[in-house]
């Protein structure tokens, strides 16, 4: 079954998004996602290059496409390839798919679990605001909810605005009053959700190691699902630092892009959750790898989906997770009401867990022509500096 047409769309049904189709001469045609956050517009122009080298090769051959694409270009991987070629491999997926008359997850080896435990955000100014959203999110049958006070993280961040540096504003972080306030949040929140609720928090790459130590301590009485994003990406040696001063579950991966960004975190068990979704990985086929190497070491996936992502991506990271016995939560985020109006059969959710369609492939379709109401809109990260006025991370 040879590729006929790849076709990239660069789109902004309330968000910006990158998907692709791809056609075959069999008439059989697949939906792939590339979306990433700030970065859409080069991963479509990688698309855009790719799109013409595929017309011709055999669509079933998803394994030797991989490795092709990976290596086309000799300068290797990259959140922006790999991306790209996550887009490609997901289309490819859901081709073979129809081509069975499979979902996905049938493909890949059948489903470990019916539906797949999922959190969400509950967000306010004050504590008794963040309660009050948590309460609302478990009255509609959440079972895990990640907890953050203030926008973008916390008290320890302050806004403003300023003309020409990023249409998101400029915020200052100031670690010593984050690192008193978290710790009170979860003690609040523990003592009037009681036990059983599930807390997650996100820490958002900002701390030094030493002040990611002094909060994996300071949250241990309050037995965190995990903790997310305690450090830097590019400090993977100082995750030694945190297990050996507390036992805080933590989470790490979301910014990464490939298996080997987690190699070293898997092999010495830094960590006890992944965050690399598919669509930021290399796909489906990439997924699938990077949990089989994460299983041995009894660390378990919790995939990376906020509304930064689309329903494509979404889809892939639902049915790998229904497959892979080493899955232990997912991200989830429902979308804008644009996306209804330009796909159908999206996953959803009952009762604290997410379910994908049972249709061939991944289950997702998209209205070409409603896309074009749609037009991409170029959009800044947000700008963090200390409170020095000094360049932070994001």
């Amino acid at each position: 079954m040879k590729i006929t047409k790849v076709t990239p769309f660069l789109t902004c049904p309330g968000r910006n998004y990158v998907w692709v189709k791809v056609e075959t001469d069999e008439g059989l045609y697949g939906w792939g996602e590339g979306t990433l956050l700030w970065s859409e517009a080069e991963v479509y122009a990688r698309l855009q290059d790719i799109a013409p080298r595929l017309v011709g090769m055999d669509s079933s051959r998803i394994e030797d496409m991989w490795h092709y694409l990976y290596a086309r270009t000799y300068w290797r991987g990259g959140p922006i390839m790999n991306s790209a070629l996550a887009a490609i491999d997901m289309a490819l997926w859901d081709i073979m798919g129809k081509r069975c008359g499979l979902p996905l997850y049938q493909l890949l080896g059948g489903k470990s679990r019916e539906g797949v435990l999922v959190y969400t955000y509950a967000q306010g100014e004050t504590l008794p605001e963040v309660e009050d959203a948590a309460r609302s999110l478990l009255e509609q049958g959440y079972k895990a909810v990640r907890v953050q006070q203030g926008e973008y993280g916390g008290p320890g961040l302050s806004h403003q605005s300023y003309a020409g540096e990023s249409q998101a504003g400029t915020y200052y972080f100031n670690p010593a009053l984050y690192l008193e306030s978290a710790p009170k949040m979860l003690e609040y929140l523990r003592l009037q959700l009681g036990p059983e609720v599930e807390l997650l928090h996100d820490a958002h790459n900002k701390l030094t190691p030493i002040e990611a130590c002094q909060l994996v301590k300071r949250v241990e009485p309050y037995r965190l699902f995990f903790l997310e994003d305690p450090l830097r990406p590019e400090h993977r040696d100082s995750f030694r630092l945190l297990r050996q001063h507390s036992t805080t579950a933590l989470a790490m991966g979301e910014i990464y892009h490939s298996r080997w960004d987690m190699l070293q975190l898997f092999q010495e068990q830094l960590i006890d959750y992944y965050r690399l979704p598919p669509v930021h990985c290399g796909g489906i086929t990439e997924a699938k790898k990077i949990a089989a190497m994460a299983e041995p070491y009894l660390i378990r996936s919790a995939f990376h989906g906020s509304d930064d992502m689309g329903p494509v991506a979404q889809a892939a990271s639902v049915h790998v997770s229904r497959n892979i016995h080493n899955f232990g939560i997912l991200e989830w985020t429902d979308f804008l009401p644009q996306v209804y109006e330009v796909v159908r059969g999206l996953c959803y959710f009952r009762d604290g867990l997410v379910y994908s369609q049972e249709s061939p492939g991944l289950g997702i379709d998209v209205n070409e022509r409603a896309l074009a109401r749609f037009p991409y809109e170029p959009w800044d990260a947000p700008i963090v500096r200390r409170i020095d006025g000094t360049m932070h991370v994001y």
